[in-house]
């Protein structure tokens, strides 16, 4: 283990005995909200300091089991000594892996749902027809995973996609997952347009978005909103065509504009485009502090602006290019049916490997 994570890590034992010592104490509960701070930071450094004693154990285990293999006048314990050695040494890897990623930084929007918005980028009617593709193929990684999915806002391209849309997506720790989709998304491919069989190069744009916690985060002034009804279009039945029950809220301040057709009453729709409004407000605001935080990190996700390409599909290669990782498959047409686990698990360990990078920085 590197120094740096065992000298964090030491300092969990010592944090865990003061977190028992204040908690003991007689009027402690009389702050509610100092008390309930204390029980989650007990909680999450009651995990650490366990693991790292199971740690600790093991190390001992190895170096007794290495001992009994180096002393010759044990011969008949060798054979169990070199399975300890065996074992410990996978039990220390596994463990060292579990505490690295308890001590990297949490970030707390991850177990949120989110909402995923498309927008077709250049390339006319081909990029609305990619904003289609890539819809369905986050609509079916979602179902693989258990996500329920709801389109909250569609605009139809004029032959088919989508000038932009926006699912919701809820469930387990979606945002963690699917957080580092956002940027541009280039596609390469023959469209059924072209008649000459020429490659055209088309993009599109996604932006991930925390849901957010309407007890905590929905601060809208209402003198700030514009809120306006109209008749939904597409698909929804004899009621969707025939009342005014879709509804576009414009945030003044900002420009900002949030819109929900999909509901089935006009209030219901305008909840929903609230919290998209909320959440983009939101996200302008991360956008803006991870600009700033650029010049001092190198950022696995860039900035952030939905400009910046960060994945290419080369059609006529069945190629997929991750260029933020460098990672190239050549399966598209199973990524486009929602099979993305590799390349977010791939995204998912590049970030870990860039925050324990930074946390050995910040302990030198």
């Amino acid at each position: 283990m590197k120094p740096f994570l065992r000298q964090q890590l030491e300092r969990y034992p010592i944090r865990l005995g003061e977190l028992n010592f204040f908690l003991q104490q007689e009027g402690i509960t009389n702050d509610m909200k100092k008390y309930l701070a204390l029980n989650k930071e007990h909680a999450e450094v009651t995990i650490v300091a366990g693991r790292f004693e199971l740690f600790l154990k093991r190390e001992k285990d190895l170096a007794d089991a290495q001992a009994m293999l180096d002393d010759n006048d044990m011969a008949e314990m060798h054979e169990m000594a070199k399975e300890e050695v065996k074992e410990a040494k996978a039990d220390l890897a596994q463990l060292e892996d579990e505490l690295q990623g308890l001590l990297l930084p949490k970030d707390p929007d991850d177990e949120r749902n989110a909402f995923v918005e498309i927008r077709a980028g250049t390339g006319g009617d081909e990029s609305a027809l990619f904003a289609g593709d890539l819809m369905r193929m986050y609509t079916k990684y979602g179902e693989r995973q258990g996500f329920r999915v709801e389109i909250i806002s569609e605009s139809f391209g004029e032959v088919g996609g989508y000038k932009e849309v926006v699912l919701k997506m809820s469930g387990d720790n979606v945002y963690g997952k699917l957080k580092f989709e956002s940027g541009g998304h280039r596609v390469q491919r023959v469209p059924d347009t072209e008649t000459q069989g020429r490659i055209h190069t088309s993009a599109c744009t996604v932006a991930v978005m925390p849901e957010p916690d309407e007890t905590i985060e929905i601060t809208l002034n209402p003198a700030d909103l514009r809120i306006d009804t109209y008749r939904a279009s597409g698909a929804g039945g004899q009621h969707i065509n025939k009342t005014d029950s879709a509804v576009r809220v414009t945030h003044l301040p900002t420009g900002i504009v949030a819109e929900c057709q999909d509901g089935r009453s006009q209030h219901s729709n305008k909840a929903s485009a609230l919290k998209v409004l909320q959440a983009r407000i939101n996200e302008k605001d991360r956008a803006e502090r991870h600009a700033k935080e650029a010049a001092t990190r190198k950022g696995l996700v860039g900035s952030g602006d939905r400009s910046d390409r960060i994945r290419t599909y080369n059609f006529p290669q069945g190629r997929l290019t991750e260029h933020r990782i460098n990672l190239t498959l050549y399966k598209l047409q199973f990524v486009m049916m929602g099979e993305i686990d590799e390349v977010i698990e791939g995204l998912l360990l590049a970030r870990k490997a860039e925050q324990l990078e930074e946390l050995e920085l910040s302990a030198n």
